[in-house]
């Protein structure tokens, strides 16, 4: 019965949502596309990187090849296809990462990532100064702000039930015990490489296919725009502060942290990057584990206080 009435409200949420462009703005559509955007993303980085522990900062190299994919093809190339084209390369490019680098752990990863973003984003910005002679693509595509709007919903959607089911299967059993401990996981008969290598893949294509349905808003592209490290950074200060661990973490970390950078970033641009750190530094020391995981503690704490503190019933 609780499986039935969490759908149902899945699906009264997922509905209510999809009527927001009717009723809401250009101002708020826009501001619907940034949050369904990060929550995406945060949920998708949460599905590889919250289980195994992997911390994984190529969020931007993959959202970038997204949007640079559509930059450089909008032309050839039908919407839908287009589409389908950024998700395969985005593809490859994870199978081809996931098979050389996923051996690596802790802030080898870490560091390995973050220059795989930058390694992107200069190969890029090399090839077109070098051999097209341009440093910018233009993107004329009849998509509005509100299809963008859907599309993006409709793949936060799928990524959310992506992550429930992978959370009840065998597979995220499998990465559960792969990131308490890969040699227990070996011993025990897990794939690891496999396992580890299907769940980056997925988590990637996701983060391709946002950056490249989210590539019409800007008309005009370049690598700056397309690889800028802090959206790396900003999915993952989201999905640690919700809790990486949780299903709907990601989710509670990603709207009011991204409410907030908007309004930081009107209020304060001179600021924005020191206020940013800031709070990075503050989740980590803070709030470890999440929001949800502090929040349980201190309820838990808590009821263990009032039953101690309950006077004695007499016999």
């Amino acid at each position: 019965m609780s499986r039935i009435l969490s759908s149902a409200l899945f699906v009264v949420i997922v509905a209510a949502l999809a009527c927001v462009p009717f009723v809401a703005d250009s101002y708020g559509v826009t501001l619907g596309i940034g949050m369904l955007g990060y929550v995406t993303l945060a949920t998708a980085w949460a599905l590889f990187s919250g289980p195994t522990r992997y911390v994984s900062l190529a969020t931007v190299a993959f959202f970038g090849i997204g949007a640079y994919t559509v930059a450089v093809f909008s032309e050839t190339i039908p919407y839908p296809l287009l589409l389908v084209t950024a998700g395969a390369i985005g593809l490859a490019v994870a199978l081809v990462v996931g098979l050389s680098t996923l051996r690596l752990a802790g802030v080898y990863f870490v560091i390995f990532t973050f220059g795989l973003a930058e390694l992107v984003r200069q190969l890029v910005t090399w090839y077109e100064v070098n051999v097209t002679g341009t440093l910018g693509r233009y993107i004329f595509l009849p998509v509005t702000p509100e299809g963008i709007y859907w599309q993006l919903l409709g793949l936060a959607a799928i990524t959310f039930l992506i992550s429930w089911w992978i959370g009840r299967s065998r597979i995220g059993l499998a990465l559960k015990v792969i990131g308490d401990d890969e040699i227990v996981a070996a011993h025990c008969g897990i794939d690891i490489a496999r396992v580890k290598l299907a769940l980056f893949a997925i988590s990637s294509v996701i983060i391709t296919l946002v950056g490249a349905i989210q590539a019409p808003r800007w008309t005009y592209v370049e690598p700056t725009i397309a690889f800028n490290p802090t959206i790396s950074f900003l999915t993952l200060i989201m999905a640690l502060l919700g809790g990486a661990h949780r299903l709907t973490g990601p989710l509670l970390g990603a709207v009011p942290l991204f409410l907030l950078f908007e309004w930081l970033s009107a209020n304060f641009p001179n600021h924005y990057s020191i206020i940013l750190g800031l709070i990075f530094i503050a989740i980590v020391f803070i709030l470890p584990r999440g929001v949800l995981a502090f929040a349980e503690e201190n309820w838990r704490r808590w009821r263990k206080t009032e039953i101690k503190n309950l006077p004695a019933v007499a016999e």
